[in-house]
């Protein structure tokens, strides 16, 4: 695995445990909501410009793109 592959895999690690700690999630069931509605594949698509935001503006980020596409919480 090249480096900005893992970058990008501990940068999505560290967004979905942020976020579950912000909605009171177990990591697993935020990983689950994050990839339903399309937050996973958010982050990954994004990535250059997402890292470069504070942790809280992307979790932001992953709550508008994730309600935006039929997420309730």
């Amino acid at each position: 695995m090249r480096q900005i592959q893992r970058n990008q895999v501990a940068y999505t690690v560290a967004c979905v445990n942020e976020f579950a700690k912000r909605k009171a999630l177990h990591p697993q069931k935020a990983f689950f909501y994050l990839d339903k509605y399309h937050g996973i594949q958010f982050l990954k698509e994004n990535y250059e410009i997402e890292h470069t935001l504070s942790i809280e503006d992307a979790i932001d980020d992953l709550e508008l793109i994730c309600r935006k596409n039929g997420g309730t919480l």
